[in-house]
């Protein structure tokens, strides 16, 4: 049986603290005392930054257990 790396916990409060990093932003976007343009500019930058990050994790992760899988098999 495979053992999960996490507990239901520790993945339930790190969803909890970026989805609360999130609001933040976005709510101290929302009351910037700045034109609508710059707030917009702020939000979708603060969106290409969110997904970027996911994405950018992803192929750190997958480029270490590619490695590892090439390591795994040298030693075949």
């Amino acid at each position: 049986m495979l053992k999960k790396r996490n507990t239901a916990a520790f993945t339930f409060l790190a969803w909890i603290s970026f989805v609360a990093a999130c609001l933040a932003m976005y709510i101290g976007i929302y009351f910037l005392n700045e034109p609508l343009v710059v707030k917009g500019y702020y939000a979708v930058t603060a969106a290409f930054l969110i997904m970027s990050s996911f994405v950018l994790q992803k192929v750190v992760r997958d480029n270490y257990e590619d490695e590892e899988k090439t390591k795994q098999i040298g030693k075949d």
